[in-house]
């Protein structure tokens, strides 16, 4: 199948992530069929009813007879899924199938590929769309949703470098803005920008809600919780796998934050206002500058 033409999408997992792939694809005329795999009926149903996939199956199914003609088998699910979909896929994977998935970790999802993937191993390319939200299921697929958005590849080094720019197509199709890096390096820079941010949501919404009065804390919060703690109605089956898998680097930006809280600690022990407010102008003016760049096009996520 050449490039420009349509051809067969597998997407396990329909969610927000692989919905929106198979949207912005069909969009642009670049897929002739999807097929949605899932573990339940209901979101298939759901997805099925949006237009996002033209044919569904459960896990138990019998799905796997769709891989034989695929142009691209994509798996969007949580990370700690992968090495079981890796070893159900490889026995039915066509000669010319591609393989990719979706998930915010890399380095597991690679080790889980080559232990599993064979001789299609040539044929993974490793990916990861910066693009998340709170929000899942079919009904929060959208078509635009990977506009402007990074997508990071991190291809392995036996890669077939045809295959990778066959993903970078396909998401650059959907609007993505594709960058390549080694999946230690995402690891690294994900795990600072996206998994701590997500772990300290959670956080401080679970120890608020511990409190025996915490309904007093509910009734006076504003749009400052709110808007930090948005995070923490992210799916937390997803959430849970990407911080085990990215554990190692995370517990080290886990300590350097701490780090942060307790020189924070030591400032309002000691009353000094100067120090304070030089923290908060230095960190103002550098999400400015984020934002800033962001709007010009250069934001890495």
């Amino acid at each position: 199948m050449s490039s420009s033409a349509p051809g067969k999408l597998v997407v396990v997992g329909t969610g927000l992530i692989g919905g929106s792939f198979a949207l912005g694809l069909k969009e642009v005329g670049k897929v002739g069929s999807v097929v949605g795999v899932g573990r339940g009926r209901g979101n298939l149903d759901q997805a099925l009813r949006l237009g996002v996939i033209d044919r569904a199956y459960t896990r138990d199914e019998g799905w796997t007879a769709e891989l034989a003609d695929a142009a691209l088998v994509l798996l969007a699910t949580p990370v700690g899924e992968m090495p079981a979909l890796f070893a159900a896929i490889a026995p039915h994977l066509g000669p010319g199938t591609i393989v990719s998935d979706a998930g915010s970790t890399k380095q597991d999802v690679i080790a889980a590929a080559r232990t599993t993937l064979g001789s299609a191993l040539s044929r993974f390319v490793p990916a990861h769309p910066i693009a998340g939200s709170e929000r899942s299921g079919a009904a929060a697929a959208s078509a635009s949703l990977f506009r402007g958005r990074q997508v990071v590849l991190t291809p392995l080094p036996e890669t077939d470098p045809s295959a990778v720019e066959r993903v970078r197509e396909w998401w650059t199709q959907c609007g993505g803005i594709v960058t390549l890096l080694t999946a230690e390096r995402h690891d690294a820079l994900l795990s600072a920008v996206s998994h701590l941010p997500h772990l300290l949501a959670f956080a401080l919404i679970g120890e608020i809600a511990s409190r025996p009065d915490a309904a007093d804390y509910w009734r006076v919060a504003g749009a400052g919780l709110r808007d930090f703690t948005r995070l923490a109605e992210s799916h937390p089956d997803v959430w849970r796998d990407i911080c085990i898998a990215n554990a190692v680097r995370l517990r080290a930006d886990l300590a350097a934050y701490q780090q942060e809280l307790s020189r924070i600690d030591a400032t309002l022990a000691r009353g000094d206002g100067a120090a304070l407010g030089d923290l908060f102008v230095r960190a103002g003016a550098a999400r400015a500058a984020r934002l800033a760049g962001r709007r010009g096009g250069d934001d890495v996520g």
